[in-house]
């Protein structure tokens, strides 16, 4: 099949407002509370967004995670932010990852199309699959920090390997 393990999407149903999870997705301080232990964004005339200002399209992140040395870092461009609903940027492996926001049913949802566009199949399978349990994961920690407060993240460099 041609497009196959060229994107995926997750849903997630989350009990908190559409502009708390719009936040912990587009703020440095909001990202670092479910998802990251850094998060530093760079905007195009060189200054440092503030840890609550909302990232912009143009900025450029500087990501490292808990469990992880600072080796291990996402440096790329921010997409699209359009402060309510949704933000786009690239990715692990030159991915595009798309955040939109939205309500039913009195929930807040978080949908994650993470797009895989490279052409060689096997990178993209690897993508798809890594990605995919990583991303399966942080939506639910971002779900259990916003609903209850309860951080499932690792945050020991000792133990490896772990889900996160």
């Amino acid at each position: 099949m041609e497009n196959e393990w060229r994107s995926f999407t997750f849903r997630m149903p989350i009990n908190a407002s559409p502009k708390s999870v719009y936040e912990s997705w587009a703020t440095p301080q909001g990202l670092e509370s479910w998802f990251l232990r850094q998060a530093r964004y760079t905007s195009p005339n060189g200054t440092h967004r503030a840890k609550n200002e909302l990232i912009q399209a143009g900025d450029e992140y500087h990501w490292l995670w808990h469990g992880y040395g600072d080796q291990v870092v996402e440096k790329h461009p921010v997409l699209a932010a359009n402060g309510w609903d949704h933000l786009e940027f690239r990715f692990s492996g030159d991915c595009v990852v798309n955040i939109r926001i939205s309500q039913q049913d009195g929930f807040t949802i978080c949908e994650l199309k993470q797009e895989m566009p490279m052409e060689d199949e096997k990178s993209r399978q690897y993508f798809f699959i890594e990605c995919g349990r990583g991303w399966t994961f942080y939506l639910a920690n971002l779900k259990s920090v916003l609903e209850g407060g309860l951080d499932l993240r690792n945050k020991n460099t000792g133990l490896h390997p772990v889900i996160n």
